[in-house]
């Protein structure tokens, strides 16, 4: 399945939630989700007045929030799942571990980039080193110890810079170390489920997998 290219901020309606597709434009009364809170298509906000969610439905939906967070597609985040359900420990954990661990995230959580879209295109354009050697590979898995940099020639790009002057309006995830005068960074440890900050049921996942 293609990677989607449509509208960003109709996912985050259909989601009925911010799933930050669109970097700043996402933290203003531009956002999509706040000027029409309710899930697209020609029938408005009544299309889907009263009706119960089955849990098949739940699970569905809760996949799709995640899948579309951190911009994969199906195959990529089956992929995923199938690869975290073979470790130890609690599956659905060790699935936003690994997307959390992806290159193109960490660019993102770093503040390098002003959304996964944009990190993913950095990583792909060859802007972004890890430990000193060049990776365009976006899913690459980033391991604890491990500096994640935009390379010298490139740390003034205004993407970059206009990116760090909007992510040092947050906290930063405990997880990561960041040095923004050099635009790197780098991965402390695996983060825990409760330093993630995604708004996710997980547990959902794995059942709708399990079938």
């Amino acid at each position: 399945m293609a990677r989607y290219t449509g509208p960003a901020c109709r996912l985050c309606r259909r989601e009925g939630t911010k799933l930050f597709l669109k970097g700043s434009r996402c933290m203003t009364e531009k956002c999509a989700v706040e000027r029409r809170a309710y899930a697209p298509g020609q029938h408005g906000p009544s299309a889907s007045r009263g009706r119960k969610m089955s849990e098949y439905a739940k699970q569905l939906r809760e996949k799709q929030k995640v899948k579309r967070i951190y911009g994969l597609t199906e195959s990529q985040f089956r992929n995923t799942f199938a690869r975290a359900a073979t470790l130890s420990g609690v599956t659905g954990t060790n699935l936003l571990v690994a997307l959390e661990t992806r290159l193109d995230n960490i660019v993102y959580r770093m503040g390098f980039a002003a959304s996964r879209r944009s990190a993913r295109q950095l990583v792909r354009h060859g802007h972004v080193e890890v430990n000193s050697r060049k990776v365009d590979i976006p899913s690459f898995r980033v391991m604890p110890g491990q500096e994640v940099r935009v390379t010298p020639a490139d740390r003034d790009l205004l993407t970059v810079r206009s990116a760090q002057e909007f992510a040092a309006r947050g906290a930063p995830v405990s997880w990561l170390t960041i040095d923004t005068d050099k635009a790197a960074g780098r991965l402390v440890e695996l983060p825990t489920r409760d330093a993630i900050p995604v708004n996710a049921m997980e547990q959902l996942i794995v059942e709708l997998y399990s079938k």
